[in-house]
């Protein structure tokens, strides 16, 4: 690669940007290369070309994350894109966005919690799984596992279109991806053997449907036989997604308020956070604001 095609290129910043300390990461918006800049319009230009370019979901950023998640390879970037839409269809995700109710949402939550609670310090939307409490079979009496990957991928397109727009609004710049905690304090072995097929999709449709959504993510309250449960899970993940991964033992206060405001995190994580009737029914967060408002982001 020459010299001139290294350099980083004159695009402006992202629209909406009042952040003056936002400096995009490279491969972002504000951040490509000349030759990355070139390899996006090729892209925009070929799907556009082909006819299955859906101008309200594959804005730049969008095509951006499916780029970095194949490092800029065109071909590979376009046969990951295009593998997703077809997926959309089968899955019938635009129908499950608008028709989609989770009413059994506050009983699934006494035996799987899994919600977005505010924002971290970079003001990515901030998601909470405690799989420690799993409860099969007192879930599947309530729910199925079909519906709880529909109600994943319910969550992942209101990630996209609501949570992500709203973070970014009221921190200044960009947001686009998350904070993750995955509690496994109390897991049971043969309870996450009995749910890893869900556990496997659940992986699957992250990181081929969603590439390049996740920021931090911490798992904590690791167990001893963790290296086991690992050992499972590792295979499904790629490096890149791998690496974002922080294992941390019962000693995860630090960390974790490092991270995230304590006043973000819930109090039985060590932060200061009790919403009423439970933070994980509380959907807390700018999404859910009236009037989005800028709001400081510790440093």
């Amino acid at each position: 690669m020459s010299a001139s095609l290294q350099q980083a290129s004159a695009s402006p910043m992202p629209e909406g940007v009042t952040d003056p300390n936002y400096k995009p990461l490279p491969g972002r918006l504000g951040n490509l290369s000349v030759e990355q800049q070139h390899i996006l319009d090729k892209f925009r230009r070929s799907i556009q070309e082909e006819g299955w370019f859906v101008e309200e979901r594959m804005d730049d950023a969008t095509l951006l994350r499916f780029l970095r998640a194949r490092k800029f390879d065109f071909e590979k970037a376009k046969i990951m894109l295009k593998s997703a839409e077809e997926w959309r269809k089968s899955f019938g995700v635009d129908q499950l966005t608008e028709n989609f109710d989770f009413k059994e949402k506050a009983l699934v939550d006494k035996y799987y919690p899994q919600y977005y609670h505010k924002m971290d310090k970079d003001g990515r939307p901030i998601y909470i799984e405690k799989l420690g409490k799993l409860d099969i079979k007192a879930l599947y009496q309530i729910t199925t596992q079909e519906r709880q990957l529909q109600r994943l991928v319910f969550e992942y397109e209101k990630f996209i279109s609501e949570r992500l727009p709203a973070c970014a609004k009221a921190v200044g710049h960009p947001v686009e991806t998350s904070c993750t905690i995955l509690d496994l304090g109390g897991v049971s072995l043969g309870n996450f053997y009995r749910v890893k097929d869900y556990v496997a999709q659940a992986a699957s449709i992250g990181q081929d449907r969603y590439p390049e959504c996740m920021g931090k993510f911490y798992i904590i309250n690791a167990p001893w036989m963790f290296s086991t449960v690992w050992s499972f899970v590792k295979p499904w993940l790629d490096e890149v997604t791998v690496s974002k991964i922080d294992i941390i033992g019962a000693s995860y206060q630090e960390k974790l308020l490092a991270q995230i405001p304590k006043e973000s995190l819930p109090k039985e994580y060590g932060g200061s956070c009790d919403c009423a009737g439970g933070c994980s029914m509380s959907d807390a967060g700018p999404w859910n604001d009236q009037v989005a408002q800028q709001q400081p982001v510790e440093q």
